[in-house]
């Protein structure tokens, strides 16, 4: 009776092992993927944040990868402290390795004192795609929020 139980106990401690070492799931991962790059945005790494960003990328009014490239270091440039700060991510899985993420995000930015300078509340729309097993931001639209 007692090697029932020990051997029972063995074989849920080789099940909970596993499952602590199996590969996250690909909504988890897009998680990360997204608070990885607001992280770099905030901490004025612009490299970091396009490593994400899929060459063929596409956003508003036709900005391409470059151009977002551009756009953030502009921004870095122009702001000594950047803040971001993002709503509930909507995560929605497509067919194959697509997903469609939807939340708002609050941009601040100014000099780095106590209060930013400047702020604005977007609406942002991102589709993403896995490839090479790392999510790719490949079109994003943004709008100012209303409320």
């Amino acid at each position: 009776m007692i090697r029932t139980v020990l051997n029972c106990a063995r074989i849920a401690l080789i099940v909970l092992a596993l499952a602590a070492c199996a590969r996250q799931a690909p909504e988890q991962r897009l998680r990360q993927t997204v608070a990885q790059m607001q992280e770099a945005v905030e901490q004025g790494r612009p490299r970091d944040f396009m490593t994400n960003v899929a060459a063929d990328f596409i956003g508003n009014d036709a900005l391409d990868h470059d151009g977002l490239d551009r756009l953030l270091r502009g921004q870095l440039l122009l702001n000594a402290k950047v803040g971001v700060r993002t709503g509930p991510l909507q995560v929605e899985m497509g067919q194959g390795d697509t997903a469609t993420v939807r939340f708002t995000v609050l941009l601040t930015g100014g000099d780095g004192r106590f209060l930013p300078e400047r702020g604005q509340l977007q609406q942002v729309v991102s589709h993403w795609r896995l490839a090479d097993d790392q999510w790719r931001l490949y079109s994003a639209s943004w709008s100012p929020a209303v409320e």
